[in-house]
C-alpha cells in the first residue's frame, strides 16, 4: 500500500484572461482545479499583465495535486480539460478561457520532444513564482538546485533591476 508521502506530485500552473462557461476568469480556475482534482494545496488567484498580443488580465493560480499519472498521461489529461472548457487552438499568448501547464514534478526532471518538466519558463516568470512562493516555498527546482523562495527573490531582482530610477 502507498504512503500519502509515497504519491508523486506535480505543480501545476491554472491562468484565464476570458470568460467561459463557468463565468469570469476566477470562477474558470476554481473550476478546472475541480476537474483537475487530487489538489493538496493551491494558492489564492493572483492577476498579472498579459504577455505578447492579449490585452486582458490574466488571472492566475498555482496548485499541488498528488497523481500516480505519468508526465504524458497528465498532460494528456490537462490537454483535455482546456478542450471541454472551450480552450482552442490559437494565437501564443492570446486571450483563452484556461490554460493549465505542468511546472514541477516531485519526481524531478522529464523532458521528450511533448513535454518538458520543470516548465521551461517558469523560472522567470514572476506570475507563477508569486503564487507558487506561497505553497511551496522550499520545493527545490530539480535543474538549478534553488527553492522556489530563491527563485522568486531573483526574479524580484530582475524586475527591480530593470526598472529605471
Amino acid at each position: 500500500m502507498k504512503m500519502p508521502s509515497d504519491v508523486p506530485r506535480y505543480v501545476i500552473a491554472l491562468g484565464s484572461n476570458r470568460p467561459g462557461r463557468h463565468g469570469r476568469p476566477g470562477a474558470e480556475l476554481a473550476a478546472a482545479l475541480g476537474a483537475i482534482g487530487g489538489a493538496r494545496a493551491a494558492s489564492r488567484v493572483m492577476t498579472s499583465a498579459p504577455i505578447g498580443p492579449s490585452i486582458r488580465r490574466f488571472a492566475n493560480q498555482v496548485a499541488i495535486i498528488e497523481s500516480d499519472e505519468r508526465p504524458l498521461d497528465l498532460l494528456a489529461r490537462l490537454k483535455a480539460i482546456e478542450a471541454a472548457f472551450g480552450r482552442r487552438p490559437g494565437q501564443r499568448w492570446g486571450s483563452r478561457v484556461i490554460d493549465l501547464d505542468i511546472l514541477l514534478w516531485s519526481k524531478g526532471a522529464w523532458a521528450d520532444r511533448r513535454l518538458t518538466v520543470p516548465h521551461v519558463a517558469f523560472r522567470d516568470r514572476r506570475f507563477v513564482l508569486d503564487p507558487l512562493r506561497m505553497i511551496a516555498p522550499d520545493w527545490r527546482d530539480p535543474v538549478t538546485g534553488l527553492t522556489i523562495r530563491q527563485l522568486h527573490y531573483r526574479a524580484c531582482a530582475v524586475d527591480r533591476m530593470a526598472r529605471p530610477s
